[in-house]
């Protein structure tokens, strides 16, 4: 077909059809021919939905509006590489965990899509159970607990596009739509901490497994990472604290409690008209987003639901072949479906405000319907497709559900004119809240940044911004922040101790980090730590929770792409 003609087609069915089944390089062939072809081939849309077809990267969990051609570019391109599925420079790894230095065996290893960088907080067990993927080899000490730094962690053949942390693990999702898990599988984001309860490397840390146990025990631990052999192809993954959810192509909602027996949520309520088109973990429950804009929720460790879990385990436990051990760096996956009829749903939204200046077309401003979703501890938080957002309080547990299970309008996230008394944007620092709701309290450093994800560890934060910075503050967490070796960094200075006194007095002992106080300053965290000369690196993704941080870097310089990760433990 002449190029004439092709410009005569609807703009629709060359985006939708034809660009989206065309061989890249035929697009960017295409692209090459005239300026009118070059403006459609550059759409954000096309490149956005050419990475979820092509790479299962979906970016969905931040706030990125542009800049999807040049993901794409260097996931696809790698600089000098010949193999895209192992040369492509676009995905590397860094983890950071942290473990106290007693009383406990649980390394906390974490880790992000590209690069990860981990630290852990203990000095002999921070990669215990190998929270932070990187086995048992020894590696660099630094004097105190934690690996402050990010340190690379390498899953060789494999191009990792979303890192997710829990508890006391790390799952990451390849392009395949391969699930890769190691660590306690409640830890899988870049920076992060562990207390000393924990356990690394095992979906639950607070229980132990012998060496005989296989998979199908949660406290089995997974010192490096290993690939999840499910018959479905995931498109999405979350974590809770002692426990994970899966999405896969079909719409499927996969649960694991442990990482050998995972189970197949089945119920009359999830309808092919109200199919889940989104999961979450909050601390200790689970939920999902139908289609429809309906949310279901359970707990598969305590309750109604750990009971059945319980009985199908004792049950599988006759079997052999049931025990999960891992073979060739997979576990074999017994999956199993577990059928719920009166699985819980959320109450309909109360009656909310007609939001102005929102561009919605007026019929449609009644239709209120939830479009996204988040999940903390106990409480889960809504997005309507008009812009209002709306908290859930009362997930305690079943029983709080139904006593104290209620919504509470946010105002001040919802309505223009709140967010416009909101400093920044206020021309003064004041500001008003209702009855009962805080005011929302932002950061002057985070100004101006375009920061499109913001994350949150048990005492730590970050902040990504569109052009690939990422920024830590909180706690020092034995090293979640990622900003270096404390006894290196200014006292006062992010990431540092208090005082020069307690930094020389750590100096001369040999060991020690600063008091777990609040840095409110966000600083950026550099990704070329121990490099003689500065490194430019892209951080396209990130992940926190516990005291674990993990992101996906773009190696901008590089010929090829590296798995990072930090490891508290091998520097102690």
């Amino acid at each position: 077909m002449a190029i004439s003609h092709l410009e005569s087609m609807p703009l629709e069915l060359l985006l939708d059809n034809l660009l989206m089944i065309m061989p890249i390089e035929s697009v960017l062939q295409l692209a090459s021919t005239n300026k009118f072809f070059a403006t459609l081939c550059a759409d954000e849309l096309l490149w956005q939905r050419r990475l979820k077809a092509d790479f299962n990267f979906s970016d969905a969990g931040t706030a990125r509006t542009s800049g999807w051609r040049f993901i794409y570019r260097n996931i696809y391109n790698p600089k000098g590489g010949s193999t895209p599925l192992i040369t492509v420079r676009t995905k590397n790894l860094f983890v950071q965990s942290d473990q106290s230095s007693s009383g406990g065996t649980d390394p906390s290893p974490i880790c992000c899509a590209h690069r990860a960088f981990s630290r852990t907080q203990n000095s002999n067990r921070e990669n215990a159970n190998g929270r932070l993927g990187l086995g048992n080899k020894p590696r660099k000490r630094i004097g105190g607990s934690g690996v402050p730094f990010p340190t690379r962690l390498r899953i060789p053949g494999v191009r990792i596009v979303n890192l997710n942390t829990g508890g006391m693990s790390f799952h990451a999702l390849d392009s395949e739509g391969r699930v890769w898990v190691w660590g306690n599988a409640v830890f899988l984001y870049l920076i992060s901490f562990v207390d000393q309860s924990r356990r690394a490397g095992t979906l639950n840390g607070q229980i132990g497994a012998l060496n005989s146990d296989g998979f199908s025990e949660p406290g089995k631990a997974a010192p490096t990472p290993l690939r999840l052999d499910l018959p479905s192809r995931i498109t999405e993954v979350r974590c809770g604290r002692l426990h994970s959810l899966a999405l896969d192509a079909k719409s499927q909602v996969w649960n694991f409690v442990n990482w050998g027996r995972p189970f197949v949520l089945s119920s009359n309520h999830l309808l092919h008209d109200s199919k889940p088109v989104q999961v979450e973990c909050g601390w200790n429950f689970s939920s999902l987003l139908t289609k429809s804009g309906e949310i279901f929720v359970w707990w598969p460790l305590s309750g109604r639901m750990a009971e059945q879990i319980g009985s199908k385990n004792a049950e599988m436990d006759e079997t052999k072949e049931a025990k999960a051990n891992a073979s060739d760096g997979a576990i074999p996956c017994v999956p199993w479906t577990l059928e719920v009829s009166d699985l819980d749903r959320l109450p309909p939204l109360p009656h909310l405000p007609t939001l102005a200046d929102t561009g919605d077309d007026p019929d449609e401003r009644d239709q209120l319907k939830i479009i996204k979703i988040a999940a903390m501890d106990a409480h889960l938080i809504a997005l309507t497709k008009h812009g209002h957002v709306v908290l859930f309080r009362g997930l305690e547990s079943e029983e709080t559900l139904r006593s104290l299970g209620a919504w509470t309008y946010l105002p001040h996230f919802s309505e223009l004119n709140s967010v416009r008394e909101t400093p920044p944007f206020a021309a003064s620092n004041d500001s008003t809240t209702g009855p009962g709701i805080a005011a929302p309290q932002t950061l002057k450093i985070t100004h101006n940044k375009s920061v499109i994800s913001v994350l949150v560890g048990d005492w730590h934060y970050a902040a990504l911004t569109e052009t690939g910075r990422l920024f830590t503050w909180g706690g020092y967490s034995s090293g979640a922040l990622g900003l270096g070796d404390p006894m290196k960094i200014p006292a006062g200075a992010p990431g540092g101790f208090t005082t020069e006194e307690a930094r020389l007095q750590a100096q001369e002992r040999g060991f020690g980090t600063p008091q777990n106080t609040t840095q409110a300053v966000p600083t950026e965290v550099r990704f070329d730590h121990g490099r003689k000369t500065p490194k430019n690196r892209f951080c396209l993704a990130a992940s926190a929770s516990g005291w674990q941080t993990g992101a996906l870097v773009i190696d901008l310089q590089v010929s090829y792409r590296y798995h990072w990760l930090i490891d508290a433990q091998s520097f102690i």
